[in-house]
């Protein structure tokens, strides 16, 4: 993986010019002009209002349709392991048989291979599995979305290679963050004691390949597990190259999104925001145990919740909350709210005063009318957050099966330890997971190499690279800011009580935005699959670029829909610039 400075991300200019060309094509009339139709002879009467919307829905399908295909299809690299070891070691595998040492039977992948090439759901049938758990869903990524651009216009750059100084610096990673679980986030503060955040600070910043966000130059206690946002270099025709860059917003403030920390209001009920916390136990350090969930059984392990619920206050506790698809953008939507015609609507963060809605929003400027289910209201905005997860999916995974392959973090530890433990000298692991501290200190407390994992079951039965989590929750931040007003400052910021994470107490310190606060959001969902072990901080990072351009082409094609006057939509990237729709 390549990186440079250079500021463009990923596919701009190809999706702004669609989407001029998508605007100019179907965009709304004014009030009281005539809608551009079709020339009518002058013995027809003129078309009525119904005539006018069936033949403007065929120009905006038609237009749209014909401004996706003249996307240009960027180049979809992948890093050469699934062809460079024959062994498929560098591979995603797990689900289909494998030998004692967890190498895959090379004739179950090959069918593996040729169904992800044909798209043929029999092809799919014909694969051997190892155990009961099945494949999820890869035929998906042969669906063909109708709103937004198809999957095959979204780029990746290339992730780390197996035997790469970068993908070692994210398992030393990784590694720190399974000992550091159960360590409250209350400790993250640049002048903690904490011995272990303190040795988990100095050895990452000793790996040059470590890509995570620094302050002054430096992984500190309080940038410590942070996040950022890999973008494709456009000006690299290849598609090989990224830019870094720290996500907007994610370093202010606690760790811990304020809309993971509110009660949202949804109608005459409330979705609490304290969660059930797991019990302090970790898999996948058993070799036997470990070979089972490469081999696709069901884990022998089982979670344990204790019987009190708090605030999210651990990287366990956001390991937890991101196990399953939670509610968190939907809740967020909640919270933030659009006032309702007679002053009603839900209170959320902000009084029923305060317009949260983005500036944008037509019906801001508007006398007698408000949005709604149609068009800009509450629950249009919250089927658009359903939507995007569905086309994000199939973006995600026809880069999981199809183009990358990239092998899981859980098998990664299993290289580990059979190049540790069992002298497996052809494994090439990088010296850096090999002679790091985390690794010492994490065969010291869990008797393994192996990396321990807060799922018992591991990861879901896909690939690693990209983060389905991390786009979801990318797409999700994204409209969020399209809807709201992302510069609002956050009324009252609460923080877990360091002593009793029952509770809330006040957190005073600079300024929290919506929209850095949403930012934020999206890095708790997706660093809680790395909190657990699943993904690397690469599957994340690049999941979020990934995202929020499949937002921006879901947010083109609906703007064209659109019958109210409307200056576009408007919001920050994760990387700060401005964009508008």
């Amino acid at each position: 993986m390549t990186h440079s400075s250079l500021r463009a991300p990923a596919r701009r200019s190809v999706l702004a010019a669609a989407t001029g060309l998508a605007a100019a094509a179907a965009s709304p009339p004014l009030p009281g002009s005539a809608p551009a139709l079709a020339s009518t002879p002058a013995s027809e009467p003129p078309p009525g209002p119904d005539q006018a919307l069936r033949r403007r829905s065929l120009r905006v399908r038609s237009d749209l349709a014909h401004a996706t295909d003249a996307l240009a299809v960027p180049p979809l690299p992948n890093n050469g392991d699934d062809a460079r070891y024959p062994n498929r070691i560098g591979s995603d595998t797990r689900a289909l048989p494998h030998d004692a040492r967890g190498e895959v039977d090379r004739a179950a992948y090959d069918l593996a291979l040729r169904a992800y090439e044909t798209g043929d759901p029999a092809d799919f049938e014909r694969i051997p599995l190892g155990g009961t758990r099945r494949l999820l869903n890869p035929v998906g990524s042969f669906a063909v979305s109708l709103s937004g651009a198809d999957a095959t216009r979204f780029a990746l750059p290339p992730t780390h290679r197996l035997d790469s100084a970068g993908r070692a610096a994210e398992a030393v990673e990784l590694y720190w963050q399974a000992l550091l679980r159960d360590v409250s986030f209350a400790e993250y503060r640049d002048d903690t004691a904490h011995p272990g955040i303190l040795a988990a600070v100095e050895e990452l910043n000793r790996l040059a390949e470590f890509d995570g966000p620094r302050a002054n130059g430096r992984i500190t206690p309080g940038s410590l597990f942070r996040g950022n946002a890999l973008y494709v270099d456009t000006r690299d025709a290849s598609g090989r190259s990224a830019r870094s860059v720290p996500i907007h917003g994610v370093l202010d403030g606690p760790p811990v999104s304020q809309f993971l920390l509110r009660d949202a209001p949804y109608a005459a009920q409330v979705v609490p925001a304290q969660l059930r916390p797991l019990t302090a136990r970790d898999f996948l350090t058993d070799s036997t145990e470990w070979l089972r969930v490469q081999n696709g059984e069901a884990p022998a392990g089982r979670v344990a919740y204790e019987g009190t619920a708090r605030f999210a206050a651990t990287g366990r506790d956001l390991a937890t909350y991101a196990h399953f698809a939670p509610a968190a953008f939907w809740a967020a939507a909640l919270l933030l709210g659009v006032p309702q015609a007679g002053g009603g609507g839900y209170p959320g963060l902000f009084p029923a005063s305060v317009n949260t809605s983005n500036p944008t929003n037509p019906y801001r400027r508007s006398r007698n009318q408000v949005g709604g289910a149609s068009t800009f209201g509450l629950p249009y905005f919250q089927s658009l957050l359903a939507t995007g997860t569905s086309r994000t999916i199939r973006v995600a995974y026809l880069h999981k099966f199809r183009v990358h392959r990239t092998l899981r973090p859980e098998a990664y530890g299993g290289l580990v330890h059979h190049r540790v433990a069992n002298n497996v000298a052809e494994y090439p692991v990088h010296q850096a997971v090999l002679g790091s501290r985390a690794l010492d200190q994490s065969r010291a407390k869990f008797g393994s190499f192996l990396l321990p994992h807060a799922y018992p079951e591991g990861a879901p039965i896909h690939t690693s690279y990209s983060s389905g989590a991390a786009v979801i929750a990318a797409v999700g931040a994204t409209l969020l800011k399209a809807f709201f007003d992302e510069s609002l400052v956050i009324p009252d910021p609460v923080q877990p009580d360091p002593r009793d994470p029952t509770r809330l107490v006040a957190w005073t310190g600079r300024p929290l935005t919506v929209g850095g606060e949403l930012n934020k959001l999206a890095h708790n969902y997706g660093a809680g699959r790395s909190w657990a072990g699943i993904h690397w901080r690469s599957d994340i990072a690049a999941s979020f670029a990934l995202g929020e351009e499949i937002a921006i082409a879901l947010l083109r094609d609906e703007r064209a829909t659109f019958a109210e006057p409307f200056d576009g939509f408007r919001f920050t990237r994760f990387d700060g610039t401005q964009v508008t729709i």
